[in-house]
């Protein structure tokens, strides 16, 4: 009997380009070792998807009780999302006539990434989960590592979640990747290139979440219709937006900070413009603002929630923005970025096919 099976996969910063993803762009993102889902798989008699004891919480000590804990966590857990992609994942591999033989399993899970932070905590989860299917039915090398992000946003898309598919990218690849989504590729090939990219191009960065953010999940909502009907505003500043990762590209190949700097802010000032001040939220307006006035540069790292920052000027600008974020009630720490982790059997059976 095949023993259990268990994978991580990582929090993830958008840093340059989003949210262009979701309107064919381009972005450059980075897969964190600060934060992470955690999937484990056993072999079973039956199919049982396992509740996680706080996230999928149904006994409650009273009506105050559950409706503190709606107010603090929202209403929906992680078993959701491993139904989700076990749908998902069973329709693909019948499309593409890849045989599942290994019986039945059951699904747990466990993540530490911070709620509403713009970090991916649910893709996080999605991704553990197919990684755990790939190697239990060892099909892995019969499904492309292009493909695999678009399995993990279907099943998030069964679930209602608006995205693109950054997040996913950068979670199935690890590491530092530059995604190009243009609609050329997306039309001919069902997914972007992607291109991974040298980790120590990086310079440090910071990372900055707030206990209690906003919800992340409302600030696409007027500006995809928008762009679907054509809006010049939304269109053109938009193409900016993408064209922001291209030259941090170049940017962080000739480890020209300066130009990485003036580019986070640019991000981030152009995401202002187009969705304003209401949808972004005051929490999260705050927290680029509160990097900004020791000198810092810093941009969402998402959709909201949490912020990306670098401090051109080194260590006494760091401690600088420590004792601001302090100050502010948000957290700060240091981004520990994962090393790219793509097997060999990936990258061959990506290059097959």
């Amino acid at each position: 009997m095949v023993n259990s099976i268990e994978h991580k996969a990582y929090a993830r910063i958008g840093l340059l380009g989003n949210p262009s993803d979701v309107y064919f762009g381009n972005t450059i993102a980075i897969s964190i070792a600060n934060f992470w889902a955690f999937v484990k798989l056993e072999p079973s008699n039956q199919l049982i998807i396992k509740p996680h004891p706080f996230n999928d919480l149904v006994e409650f000590n009273s009506l105050d009780h559950l409706a503190s804990r709606l107010e603090k966590e929202g209403y929906y857990g992680g078993v959701r999302l491993l139904m989700a992609i076990c749908k998902v994942f069973l329709k693909y591999c019948k499309k593409n006539n890849i045989p599942l033989e290994g019986g039945n399993f059951a699904l747990s899970y466990d993540t530490n990434i911070p709620r509403q932070t713009g970090l991916s905590g649910s893709s996080a989860i999605v991704c553990a989960a197919l990684n755990c299917m790939l190697d239990f039915y060892k099909v892995r090398h019969l499904v492309k590592v292009e493909d695999r992000p678009n399995i993990i946003l279907e099943a998030e898309k069964e679930l209602g979640i608006v995205a693109g598919l950054q997040d996913r990218v950068a979670q199935i690849y690890g590491g530092l990747v530059f995604m190009d989504f243009s609609k050329i590729h997306m039309d001919k090939l069902g997914h972007g290139i992607y291109t991974p990219m040298d980790v120590s191009l990086l310079p440090p960065l910071y990372l900055i979440y707030a206990e209690n953010p906003s919800d992340s999940g409302k600030v696409h909502s007027t500006v995809k219709q928008r762009w679907i009907n054509g809006d010049e505003l939304i269109r053109s500043t938009m193409n900016e937006v993408a064209n922001v990762a291209v030259e941090g590209r170049q940017a962080l190949l000739d480890k020209d900070y300066t130009k990485l700097a003036l580019l986070m802010n640019r991000n981030f000032d152009l995401r202002r413009k187009m969705f304003g001040d209401d949808a972004l939220g005051d929490i999260n307006i705050k927290m680029v603002e509160v990097a900004r006035e020791v000198g810092a540069a810093s941009k969402f790292t998402g959709s909201g929630g949490a912020v990306v920052a670098y401090c051109p000027d080194g260590s006494e600008q760091v401690k600088r923005l420590e004792i601001a974020c302090d100050k502010a009630g948000f957290i700060i720490q240091p981004v520990q970025v994962v090393p790219p982790y793509l097997k060999d059997i990936d990258v061959q059976s990506s290059l097959s096919k």
